[in-house]
């Protein structure tokens, strides 16, 4: 069935995963819709029974998160109650108990509605506390994976240093066996994993977690895709003495993580929001459902049904990214069309005059009409890099180096779109003549569904107002001369942050990976001084 399966670690991934997991939910169809939905259920969800044998469907995945971090979730995931349990009466000792409890966090208006079944409230950045305030959907009592060896927001020990991270992890591993504890009985469960994908902080202490957690997931399934989503909080944001320790952990979960995941896609909030969307930075309900909006929408040919127009493994995204085999880190971008239909849609003359453009120029220039990419262009108005940057100040040939693109993968879901239609051989052509030509290797997959604007979403599409129900999304995945740039930045910086004893081979590594970026394109150097 090829499954995937998801590990959230850390409050701020968890955000983002409650998201992604209800737009999941909101794919089921439970009327006898007309025309069905090609999503493969199975992909990311498991069938199971209740207590008492009833038939439950819930997602495979891993949920980590520190003491407090999971607000009102039940402990047994909502299915699975099996009553509060009294620790005293399983304890063999027949003496007096003292027991201290903290007080229990209160379920959120929103979630207690639903387990009535009555219409919840309108949602607000002031009433989502946590993350489990604005989730639909219900887990297995496995998924749900509690460290008490900190506490949410805590300022006496914040889980804060990229090496509190590895130190856990490194405990927690020794004492249990974390693959067999948490991952094997999922991985069991399934016919054939399609892919792992991780979302988790890459700037605080779930970075060095994660580093491990993927080092010990590579030893075991060396063959499997694994797919890193490192979320970074916005730039400039806090003390001094916090942003030097953020952009530390970025680039050590970089240099650790990049070389063991098939990609790396950071993940971070857009520098260069367009008009259409109203964003409250404040709010990690706001920022994670933007965020989400993109992910969602690119990762969406990985989960449709076989034989279905527009599937392609998560497998086949990676072989399209990292078609050199040593570009793993890719930039996310992506536009919401409904507010801006104007440059996607086609009128019947423009349709022809685009027909007119590809019989003119040379061969190039009619593939480059053809695939509707042009060098160091981007039809997308939002970057989730922090690596972002623009043409302000540079020449046309110092742009398209630095955005030298090797390699993407485009997902247009919700419009119509023409010329999609192409047989397998066309598409064998038209990869084989963008070969020739010496052009980025372009996947492009279309999907008729919208991404869905549920109650749980916040109100930040300004164009489309809370009667709009779905929303047509233009994403892409892309490997780019762009991260040459990015990861020497974070070189340049964290040679002056760190002690001698880690600045050699943190510098070197990220040197070695910008390097990855130049190679076989880029022979002007890069000081630009020929322009």
């Amino acid at each position: 069935m090829h499954e995937i399966l998801t590990l959230q670690l850390g409050h701020p991934a968890n955000y983002l995963a409650t998201h992604f997991w209800n737009t999941q939910e909101s794919y089921f169809d439970y009327g006898a819709s007309e025309e069905p939905l090609t999503i493969d259920h199975d992909i990311h969800f498991r069938a199971g029974q209740g207590p008492k044998g009833e038939d439950t469907y819930t997602p495979r995945t891993l949920i980590y998160d520190l003491k407090g971090g999971f607000g009102g979730l039940r402990k047994w995931g909502g299915l699975y109650d099996q009553g509060d349990i009294d620790p005293a009466s399983q304890d063999l000792w027949d003496g007096s108990v003292v027991k201290q409890q903290d007080k229990p966090i209160s379920q959120s208006a929103y979630q207690k509605a639903l387990d009535d079944l009555e219409q919840p409230p309108k949602l607000s950045s002031q009433a989502v506390r946590y993350w489990s305030d604005f989730s639909r959907v219900f887990y297995h009592p496995r998924s749900i994976i509690q460290i008490n060896d900190y506490e949410l927001g805590s300022s006496i020990l914040p889980f804060e240093k990229w090496v509190c991270g590895e130190q856990l992890f490194s405990e927690l591993d020794k004492d249990h066996d974390i693959l067999d504890r948490d991952i094997r009985p999922w991985a069991e469960e399934c016919d054939q994993v399609q892919a792992i994908q991780v979302f988790a902080s890459a700037d605080d202490a779930w970075g060095g977690f994660a580093s491990r957690y993927v080092e010990s997931l590579r030893d075991e399934y060396g063959k499997t895709p694994l797919w890193f989503w490192g979320l970074e909080e916005q730039a400039g944001q806090g003390q001094r003495a916090k942003q030097s320790i953020r952009t530390v952990n970025i680039a050590q979960s970089l240099q650790a993580i990049s070389t063991l995941a098939s990609m790396y896609i950071p993940l971070a909030v857009p520098k260069y929001a367009p008009a259409y969307v109203g964003l409250d930075l404040s709010s990690q309900w706001h920022v994670s459902g933007l965020v989400s909006m993109a992910v969602e929408s690119i990762t969406l040919p990985s989960r449709q049904k076989a034989g279905s127009m527009g599937r392609g493994l998560l497998g086949d995204l990676e072989v399209a990214l990292n078609s050199n085999g040593n570009q793993r880190i890719a930039e996310l971008q992506c536009s919401v069309v409904d507010p801006l239909t104007q440059h996607l849609e086609r009128t019947p003359e423009a349709s022809q005059a685009a027909k007119d453009k590809r019989t003119a120029g040379s061969p190039l220039q009619q593939l480059a009409y053809e695939d509707e990419m042009e060098p160091g262009q981007s039809r997308l108005d939002m970057s989730f890099s922090s690596g972002q940057t623009t043409r302000t100040g540079l020449s046309l040939r110092q742009w398209e180096r630095r955005n030298h693109v090797f390699g993407k993968v485009e997902s247009i879901r919700g419009v119509p779109w023409e010329g999609h239609g192409l047989n397998d051989e066309g598409e064998a052509n038209r990869r084989k003549r963008r070969r020739l030509g010496s052009l980025p290797t372009v996947e492009r997959y279309y999907n008729a569904l919208a991404y869905p604007l549920l109650d749980s979403f916040p109100e930040i599409l300004v164009g489309g107002g809370s009667s709009s129900k779905a929303a047509a999304i233009y994403a892409s995945l892309s490997t780019t001369g762009q991260m040459s740039k990015w990861t020497k930045g974070l070189q340049n910086m964290v040679s002056r942050m760190v002690d001698v004893v880690e600045r050699e081979a943190l510098s070197n590594g990220l040197g070695e990976m910008a390097e990855a970026y130049e190679e076989g394109w880029d022979s002007g150097g890069d000081d630009d001084s020929s322009d």
